[in-house]
């Protein structure tokens, strides 16, 4: 989760002389007035910004809806309103994140749709990957639980974080039970062509491009390789992966509540 940088602003300072004291002991009087005015800008501004994010968080809350509702129905599968406050959170930082509003009346309706698309075509997905036997053993789940607790310092700061996700541990196991049928499903079923060295040269060329427009120095293609394919051949994935969840609509029955 990205940490928000406070913003430090720094006044500048009449330099005040005093008439009886030297040099050196008028420069550390000023120092030290400087110091405490610094500080308190800092504070200030500190104030300012924790106030302006409570006051964010506040607007996102309203968004939420109650836990227990259901918000849509699909295949008779109900996805409740806890769910919907999950995908619903991350949808909001994602936004955040790219410079736009989410508390915005289009920025607000364009989350709504996009959290249910989301939720609705997991449902889909999950449900797809159940008919053909897709599944999580206690020890996968364990495992994956332990590769997140990994990236945590302490058992707190992996509590700490999961609060501000808006999780607890059996939501997390839940999603982590979830999300390896779903991960088998996506690997073995949704096959896609290996990306061509044409189109790796392709796509190099217009990074390069961009690169020295701004002025920046681009790594050789042979460098660039490996992560230019892994990338294409993610892309291309994703856009397969929107056309099937598209095509399991068709015969899908999805009734939305909100």
């Amino acid at each position: 989760m990205k940490k928000l940088l406070y913003p430090i602003i720094i006044g500048l300072l009449a330099v005040v002389l005093t008439a009886c004291g030297s040099n050196d002991e008028a420069d550390k009087k000023n120092d030290e007035k400087e110091t405490k005015t610094t500080e308190k800008e800092t504070a200030k501004a500190t104030e300012e910004q924790q106030k302006q994010m409570e006051e964010m968080k506040k607007k996102l809350d309203k968004q939420k809806v109650d836990e227990k509702k259901t918000v849509a129905i699909v295949n008779d599968e109900k996805i409740s309103g806890a769910e919907y406050n999950t995908v619903l959170s991350t949808t909001q930082m994602q936004m955040q994140q790219f410079g736009q509003d989410p508390t915005s009346k289009e920025g607000a309706k364009q989350i709504k749709e996009q959290t249910l698309n989301s939720l609705v075509g997991q449902k889909l997905l999950l449900q797809a990957a159940d008919k053909k036997g897709y599944t999580a053993s206690k020890a996968e789940i364990e495992k994956q639980l332990a590769e997140i607790k990994k990236q945590y310092e302490s058992e707190e700061k992996f509590k700490a974080a999961l609060k501000q996700a808006g999780l607890n541990s059996e939501m997390l196991n839940a999603q982590i039970a979830e999300n390896i049928p779903y991960t088998k499903y996506v690997e073995k079923e949704i096959k896609v062509e290996e990306a061509t060295d044409e189109e790796i040269q392709k796509y190099y060329d217009q990074v390069a491009e961009q690169a020295k427009t701004s002025g920046q120095k681009v790594q050789k293609l042979e460098e660039m390789k490996p992560q230019i394919k892994e990338q294409l051949e993610q892309q291309k994935k994703q856009e397969k992966l929107v056309k099937h969840v598209e095509e399991l609509q068709k015969s899908a029955k999805v009734d939305i509540k909100i």
